[in-house]
């Protein structure tokens, strides 16, 4: 892990410091770095699996398409997902339906449905051993919520048309004997970038070009610079978690979560491969009402690899709560040892970034004002399905073709019915621009450690300062050049998370995470 850490620069070339499992038990997933203008019918901005899959889908249609990404394939969220495969949304089904009406909730969970199928079938076709598996999974309540609940949840999954159940107990956990869950069935498991090898492969192999280490900017309806080449297109596809930087309205319409991930070694075959999630925290002050998730994965002969995830809270706000980012991995740690008490020493941590929909469903399609410019974004805890759906509306509607997703997921959409919690959202976004007048930051350089970093005031400016471990001095404007906000330190990741819209940037100062596409202004102090 030491040496791949030093291949990603400190954190300048992925998403953040820690070193996921996927990440570290792959190679590094790399391609040429541009260097020439291209011209393109398609450019897809984003190597993810949003990206990959949009690109692989046009290839298949005759599209001519380019792939740009800033760092190596899957570094960003991708690397960084728990990679369930699932049609059980993060969001009750019960609170779609009084969003979206029946009909629009039944063709949600089909359109993930669809989406685990469509993994399956390329999987087969390409021949790509990424340990996909179908398996089962169960929802039990948090301890916040109400039995009533998972009544009316199961009733709204079955009106949805999934294959579910009730069972009077939580299948493999400690305690699940007296704990009632909903089974669904037939929702599948990968590794998600042995997944991105193969369709990537897939991609050079059908005449794709795909370019890494390669930062798009000043993005428009004719295409971007990229790495100060002119990339131009007919078609320009954003699949970087978030859309492009001059669009303000999608950015009051979706939010930014950091959670966390641990993953530790139990013997192989003491739990059966499926995944449990909880109702998550009726009670938290978020309105996504963060909830775990867990799964396994294979990991030797002798071990599997338990991987659980939670303990969300907005991105550059853990100070909110007044629990650090260390004792989030704590508490999720303490969490899973009371349902899965065999896990043996946790050998991973690491967080990803969430993008929550105001109204829970992804924005995948026509970027709002543009006739030839898409996005993929708003993952809401369900990225890899969300993605798969993004890439086949966007390659259908580039080919020509009607796809019934396609106004569920328009990012052009409002939804009325979710007002309250887009009102409770901005406001807590708006409340971020207090920090331009914080007492709260550092006073000096001095008390800053070696790798650690901070924010200084300095008369009206805001110094965002990193002290390398060779005592070295960074400093940087603490502005996110996305809209204005003070980028806080991540100490975990050791990044400059912004509070407002989850623009993040590594100790270098460089973006690894939009909505903005410039990095932090470097400034020189004393």
């Amino acid at each position: 892990m030491d040496n791949l850490n030093a291949k990603l620069n400190g954190g300048s070339l992925s998403s953040g410091e820690n070193v996921s499992y996927w990440i570290d038990s792959t190679s590094i997933l790399s391609h040429s770095q541009p260097n020439k203008d291209i011209t393109a019918e398609v450019l897809v901005i984003g190597g993810g699996i949003a990206g990959i899959t949009t690109a692989y889908n046009l290839l298949k249609e005759g599209k001519k398409t380019v792939l740009v990404e800033d760092g190596f394939i899957g570094s960003g969220e991708t690397g960084r997902t728990t990679a369930h495969l699932s049609n059980a949304l993060d969001d009750r089904y019960y609170y779609l339906e009084s969003i979206f009406g029946k009909d629009d909730t039944a063709l949600a969970a089909a359109s993930h449905s669809e989406a685990i199928d469509e993994i399956e079938r390329n999987v087969a076709a390409l021949n790509i051993d990424c340990s996909f598996k179908r398996v089962n999974g169960y929802l039990f309540l948090h301890s916040s919520d109400k039995e009533e609940n998972l009544d009316k949840e199961f009733e709204a999954t079955q009106k949805a048309g999934l294959q579910t159940n009730i069972l009077a107990h939580t299948p493999a956990i400690d305690g699940g004997n007296n704990m009632r869950c909903i089974e669904f069935k037939n929702q599948a498991q990968f590794h998600v970038l042995n997944y991105l090898e193969g369709l990537s492969k897939a991609i050079i192999e059908l005449g794709g070009i795909i370019y890494t280490q390669a930062h798009a900017e000043n993005i428009s309806k004719h295409g971007a610079i990229v790495n100060g080449f002119n990339f131009s297109a007919q078609y320009i596809v954003v699949a970087a978690n978030s859309p492009i930087n001059n669009i303000v309205t999608m950015h009051t319409k979706q939010y930014a979560y950091r959670s966390y991930v641990i993953a530790g070694k139990i013997p192989k075959g003491i739990l059966p491969y499926s995944l449990w999630w909880d109702t998550g925290d009726a009670e938290s002050k978020w309105v996504s009402q963060p909830y775990h998730y867990v799964r396994l994965e294979n990991f030797d002969e002798q071990y599997d690899l338990l991987i659980a995830g939670g303990e969300d809270h907005k991105t550059g706000q853990s100070d909110e709560e007044n629990i650090s980012e260390s004792a989030r991995y704590d508490r999720l740690e303490a969490w899973a040892r009371s349902y899965f008490p065999m896990i043996d020493d946790i050998d991973y941590r690491w967080s990803g970034q969430i993008i929550e929909p105001v109204d829970s469903l992804g924005f995948m399609g026509k970027n709002p004002g543009d006739d030839n410019i898409y996005i993929i974004t708003g993952d809401s805890g369900n990225g890899m399905t969300h993605a798969t759906i993004g890439a086949r509306i966007i390659s259908d509607s580039i080919a020509g073709k009607k796809n019934k997703w396609e106004e569920l997921y328009s990012p052009s959409r409002i939804t009325l019915k979710a007002t309250g919690d887009f009102l409770k959202e901005t406001g807590n976004m708006a409340a971020q621009y207090l920090d331009w007048i914080s007492f709260n930051d550092l006073n000096d350089t001095v008390d800053i450690p070696a790798g650690e970093g901070g924010i200084i005031s300095s008369g009206l400016k805001k110094i965002a300062v990193y002290r390398d471990y060779d005592n070295t001095l960074k400093a940087f404007s603490a502005v996110c050049p996305h809209l204005g906000c003070i980028v806080k330190w991540n100490t975990d990741e050791k990044t400059f998370d912004c509070p407002c819209h989850g623009s993040r940037f590594a100790s270098d100062g460089t973006v690894t995470n939009g909505p903005a596409t410039k990095n932090l202004s470097r400034i020189h102090i004393k």
